[in-house]
């Protein structure tokens, strides 16, 4: 082997170390449960890793993941104010026409990109919950390519468990959990924009969001297994209708409606005198309905939506006013 050869393979396999060092540090960050600045570092040392590893991969295939300009025949690499050559960041790396990784992963990565970009200049705590499917699907998707482009001696199997938590695990939990701790509201339209935009397919994708659904099971009979997380076939009877089931009475993301949507359902349900301005206007501002706290509506790039629970309200309030609204 050659002393050139020897040096990729060197620089290659410190990379790797790296690579999983920092994307085991983000998960075990992720799941300590005296931290609670969670999301934002599980993404910083997430891009770390992933761009260690795409680094490692280009290096393998003789590519210059290096940012330079061609002079003549020469390359004049561009460098920090220190003297460094500055090296592709995970956006280049993933823009790169010989990069490896799938499109849905690809999705994944560039949304968690984007959403550190917006999470540097806003403090939120309600996106651990919110968001976990796609960080979940962000560290077995890191795994598997680990796995596919270098061997399973990279592979992190062996230092995955499931999480030991301290409470049940319901729906009302994680309920509390989304109306106390608010996402401010440009961080939210980021997220919205950025999921109006992928196709049904590309949303749906495990590669992009990791989703489980959970069942409380009682064990038969002392003996049987006992694990805290039990997997079936997605093509089996059972899990069809588990899908059935949940998914038509789950609301997955609340439909949101503008203030004209509220007015014309007064006027089908007969009170055809509810208008936007006086009657409308007076009766958010008497119910406090814009407090985030009620539950009533949100705040979506500078602009007010109202949830179906609103729309209910008002119609309860228009029937408690007699001919008033009619």
């Amino acid at each position: 082997m050659t002393k050139k050869k020897r040096l990729v393979g060197s620089v290659k396999k410190e990379l790797l170390v790296k690579a999983k060092e920092a994307a085991l540090c983000a998960i075990k960050v992720f799941n300590d449960p005296l931290v609670k600045f969670k999301s934002e570092s599980f993404i910083v040392l997430m891009v770390i890793a992933w761009t260690y590893l795409l680094h490692a991969y280009y290096r393998s295939k003789g590519i210059d993941y290096r940012y330079f300009k061609r002079t003549s025949k020469k390359k004049r690499y561009e460098k920090t104010k220190y003297g460094a050559k500055k090296h592709w960041e995970l956006e280049r790396c993933l823009n790169d026409e010989a990069c490896p990784i799938d499109s849905n992963t690809q999705k994944n990565l560039r949304f968690l990109i984007g959403l550190r970009h917006e999470i540097e200049h806003q403090m939120t705590s309600a996106l651990d919950n919110f968001l976990s499917g796609r960080y979940q699907a962000c560290a077995i998707n890191f795994n598997d390519y680990m796995k596919e482009l270098f061997g399973e001696r990279y592979m992190l199997d062996p230092f995955l468990t499931y999480s030991i938590q301290f409470a049940k695990i319901d729906e009302q939990q994680l309920r509390r959990v989304s109306e106390s701790e608010r996402i401010p509201p440009r961080l939210l339209a980021y997220i919205v924009d950025f999921d109006n935009a992928l196709t049904h397919d590309e949303y749906n994708s495990s590669r992009f969001s990791y989703r489980l659904l959970f069942k409380k099971k009682l064990v038969n009979r002392p003996g049987q297994a006992d694990r805290v997380i039990e997997f079936i076939d997605p093509n089996s009877k059972l899990a069809k209708t588990i899908d059935k089931e949940y998914w038509v009475k789950k609301e997955v993301e609340r439909p949101k409606y503008r203030t004209t949507n509220v007015v014309d359902e007064a006027h089908k349900a007969g009170f055809t005198n509810f208008r936007i301005n006086p009657e409308h206007l007076r009766m958010w501002r008497s119910e406090d309905a814009k407090n985030p706290a009620k539950g009533y509506g949100t705040l979506v790039a500078d602009y007010w939506y109202w949830y179906n629970t609103w729309i209910e309200r008002v119609l309860e309030l228009c029937e408690a006013a007699g001919d008033k609204y009619r």
